[in-house]
């Protein structure tokens, strides 16, 4: 049976031009995939987004949530919600800034900074695990290039 150009190919037909497995995107999301699991069973009190706060506030001491959000590459809604989800298990505080009260400033509490201090070692394990199927040599290179893509 002929198709035209204009139809749709048959089920189980391959498009050359398009192959799902080679696509940044897709790879990227299935590597993404198995670092969510292998953090999730490493490091069960938190998701990698949440602990990405905890990690940067640890880092560079309270911020405010806006800021917080653009120094952990999460968009003003993700913030908020991790935000609001780490203060409710006693992780994180917020207050009104002094200066400016339309600011929330968002700092660890004795629990968060003892809870990423706790999980520092795991959370750097996770992301060596992430990693192992590479040599030292392409681990550099990939997390360089990844870099570049940012």
């Amino acid at each position: 049976m002929e198709h035209s150009a204009s139809e749709t190919p048959p089920a189980g037909a391959e498009d050359p031009a398009y192959a799902l497995d080679a696509q940044i995107g897709f790879v990227l999301r299935r590597v993404t995939q198995r670092h969510l699991a292998l953090f999730s069973e490493a490091i069960p009190e938190v998701t990698t987004t949440q602990f990405a706060v905890l990690a940067r506030l640890a880092e560079q001491g309270p911020l405010s949530q806006n800021l917080l959000g653009r120094e952990a590459a999460m968009d003003a809604a993700t913030v908020k919600g991790v935000v609001d989800r780490l203060a409710r298990q006693g992780l994180v505080e917020t207050a009104r800034d002094a200066a400016d009260k339309r600011l929330l400033n968002v700092a660890l509490t004795a629990a968060g900074r003892a809870l990423f201090l706790a999980r520092r070692d795991d959370a750097l394990a996770v992301s060596a695990r992430t990693l192992d199927p590479l040599t030292q040599r392409e681990r550099r290179q990939i997390l360089a290039l990844l870099a570049r893509m940012t």
